[in-house]
């Protein structure tokens, strides 16, 4: 039996969300979405129902948040402008969404009688570190906007912690295969795209060590969450990876698992950003154990690029910042 009855999903209609929500649903969870759809309104189409209720609208509408929270006794906080290009775009835009509306949210849920806050930070808060492995004892130092507000955001759920309201936040590894609101900006996404359609792979440095996630464990591990007893998660912080793989290791990774001829290509960078995520905690506290690779992402990838189910790899709905631009978001 869950826990909880009814989960709200802020950002629920974004990548990680869209295969969240149906997995939510699946467990027999009630489901309210939270989001903006910017990149469409029929993600959960064929998943509607009394069970999901969709609410179209902005985190940072007092209004609308409590609309939201009605009735909802847990929450998954995923909204955010999502990544540093995305958040350079418009800094004051992502400062707002990303921090200014994040206090007021968490308040907001506590007088709303919810009893468990699951917060969606970043292994980006840990900047760059000569730690052979990054965990979560280490002192956070953030190097740009988005991951300083991450990074400010897990300081205010702290602060907010009471008796009855349990909270919870996670520091994801970059997340990589299909989901029905598809992004080709994230690095093995890409790849894979560029393999399967241009049978070419062009890699920016390469000896950059990247964590990654399978986006059905990275579901797997909010799911977790809720299952779990307060007494084990309470106030804690758990990093969520599994593969730490160096840009090369991924692109030859994706070449040979797309299979044919593909070319490689090496071009110099400027971000030499290089660490290496440990999920030992997640793993020895929640008992959680990833279960998807990298390849499995790819070939989830490439049987839907196969069927149709993606467009045009320069179409904005799959690139955050491009989708933004249009959208013109304030």
């Amino acid at each position: 039996m869950n826990r909880f009855r009814h989960v709200l999903v802020t950002g629920g209609a974004g990548y990680v969300g869209a295969a969240l929500v149906p997995a939510l649903l699946a467990r027999g969870y009630a489901v309210t979405v939270l989001d903006l759809y910017l990149y469409g309104t029929e993600i959960f189409a064929e998943h509607r129902g009394p069970a999901l209720r969709e609410v179209v609208g902005d985190i940072r509408d007092p209004e609308v948040v409590a609309w939201a929270l009605d009735g909802v006794d847990a929450v998954i906080h995923l909204a955010c402008i999502s990544n540093d290009p995305s958040y350079d775009l418009d800094p004051a835009l992502g400062r707002s969404i990303n921090y200014d509306a994040f206090r007021p949210l968490v308040r907001a849920a506590k007088a709303a009688g919810v009893q468990r806050f699951v917060y969606a930070s970043s292994s980006s808060v840990y900047g760059v570190k000569a730690e052979r492995d990054v965990h979560e004892d280490l002192p956070l130092e953030p190097l740009t906007d988005y991951s300083k507000y991450k990074a400010l955001c897990e300081d205010i759920l702290a602060e907010e912690r009471a008796p009855g309201f349990t909270t919870v936040t996670v520091r994801p590894s970059t997340v990589c295969g299909w989901s029905p609101r598809l992004r080709l900006d994230l690095v093995v996404n890409i790849l894979a795209a560029h393999a399967w359609h241009n049978r070419k792979i062009r890699v920016f440095g390469g000896d950059q060590m990247r964590p990654n996630i399978h986006i059905a464990d990275m579901v797997g591990v909010y799911l977790d969450l809720l299952d779990q007893p307060e007494e084990a998660i309470d106030g804690d912080v758990f990093n969520a990876g599994y593969e730490n793989r160096t840009v090369n290791e991924l692109a030859s990774l994706v070449r040979d698992t797309v299979g044919g001829p593909i070319d490689i290509e090496v071009v110099p960078t400027d971000d030499n950003r290089s660490y290496h995520v440990s999920s030992a905690k997640m793993r020895r506290v929640l008992g959680f154990v990833p279960r998807f690779t990298i390849e499995d992402a790819v070939r989830d990838l490439c049987g839907a690029f196969a069927a149709g189910k993606v467009g045009a790899m320069n179409d904005p709905q799959y690139h955050n910042i491009q989708r933004m631009r249009d959208a013109n978001l304030r």
